[in-house]
């Protein structure tokens, strides 16, 4: 009964909250609301946890995944350096460079569009369930592998939206760059490609996601014993659920700010977009 009185009590605050800093533009009020969003959601997953006496088999409170986190820091820094450091990030700069590098070749190749972009397809339709104990029997349990299947699942965004960034100059603009004389170099380096940052942008802030979506699945079917992946599955084996959820917060926490980063650096990158432009 109490944790139901106060629950009422946070949600008519959060609410108020939100709905007061929704009606600002501050940096700050934009801040505000998906933090006290974000703040009455664990509150309520806290009180619905303790006040229904939930088994932590089936859910541990957040307090719980808090103290996991604590406790078993050092085990979870080696696991997130062996599966974000070793295994996302070789993957994920190797997968977009070669969908980049390849995208400029497409576009340069009437014959590359026609039978590359079909392939390409055909591969990202490819199940990661599949791909990833075929890259452990190719590169072995180590990193390797994790950033093989990454590599394969973030290189066709990018190929995709740099092809499609590539098209998005005008016709006006490519016809005074030909009134210039321009080669083909300068056009593409001074026109189509600042065009096409908005498209390689979106398949950046794509691929952070698909890329740790990729190396924790693909350490479930082979792994040191060190990963996010590997400690999900033998903790969730354990059924020791606090820590499942600790590494599961690691791993969403890694991708939000990853994702972050890249939205800022967009801003700051293609800030005279007009999506970016103040209308007032």
């Amino acid at each position: 009964m109490t944790y139901l009185l106060v629950s009422v009590i946070v949600t008519v605050l959060a609410v108020i909250a939100m709905g007061a800093s929704a009606r600002r533009e501050t940096r700050l009020a934009k801040l505000a609301t998906p933090t006290i969003f974000g703040v009455w959601v664990l509150w309520l997953w806290q009180a619905a946890v303790k006040g229904f006496g939930v088994p932590t088999i089936l859910l541990p409170a957040p307090t719980a995944i808090i103290a996991a986190l604590g406790a078993n820091a050092g085990m979870l820094g080696e696991d997130f350096v062996q599966t974000v450091i070793r295994s996302v990030l070789p993957g994920y700069v190797l997968g977009c460079g070669a969908g980049f590098l390849m995208a400029l070749a497409v576009d340069k190749s009437d014959f590359l569009k026609r039978g590359l972009m079909p392939l390409g397809n055909l591969v990202s339709a490819m199940p990661i369930i599949g791909i990833a104990p075929i890259a452990v029997m190719w590169f072995g349990f180590g990193w390797q592998s994790k950033a093989a299947v990454v590599a394969a699942m973030t290189f066709f965004p990018m190929l995709v939206n740099t092809s499609a960034g590539l098209a998005e100059a005008g016709v006006l603009e490519r016809e005074l760059m030909l009134s210039y004389a321009a080669p083909y170099a300068t056009t593409l380096l001074k026109l189509r490609l600042p065009a096409a940052l908005p498209h390689i942008f979106a398949a950046l802030k794509l691929n952070t996601t698909l890329a740790l979506i990729g190396a924790v699945v693909a350490e479930f079917f082979g792994s040191p014993i060190l990963g996010l992946g590997f400690r999900i599955s033998t903790e969730a084996a354990s059924l020791n659920l606090d820590i499942v959820w600790a590494a599961i917060v690691i791993v969403a926490l890694t991708g939000s700010l990853s994702f972050a980063g890249l939205a800022l650096l967009e801003r700051a990158v293609t800030f005279w977009h007009p999506s970016y432009r103040n209308p007032n």
